[in-house]
């Protein structure tokens, strides 16, 4: 298991990933990091609040492209599908599970 230092938010978290999927815990980490940061400032949030709003607007982003509508083939790329879109929903869910445990503990 490999042991990574993500940045979000202006917060440094420790995590462990699978040896090999460092690369792609990375972009995701990039990803939250962005829509955190689209939120507002996360400087006057808890950790626990910042990581709950973030993950609400990333799941507010899948539900969108899931509920859209399909364009036709030659005017968009191809809908992502399959292991990425299943790796999303995971990931989403880790998230929104990580800040209820830091909610709880918080309490």
């Amino acid at each position: 298991m490999a042991q990574m230092k993500l940045e979000i938010g202006g917060r440094t978290f420790m995590v462990t990933c699978q040896d090999g999927e460092e690369s792609h815990l990375t972009k995701l980490a990039t990803m939250v990091d962005a829509k955190t940061r689209e939120s507002g400032d996360p400087s006057g949030l808890t950790e626990s609040r910042m990581l709950l709003f973030t993950s609400l607007l990333l799941a507010d982003d899948l539900h969108s492209a899931q509920a859209a509508p399909a364009q036709p083939a030659a005017a968009a790329e191809p809908p992502q599908t399959g292991p990425i879109s299943d790796q999303v929903v995971a990931a989403l869910e880790k998230l929104a599970d990580r800040a209820e445990q830091l909610a709880n503990s918080l309490e």
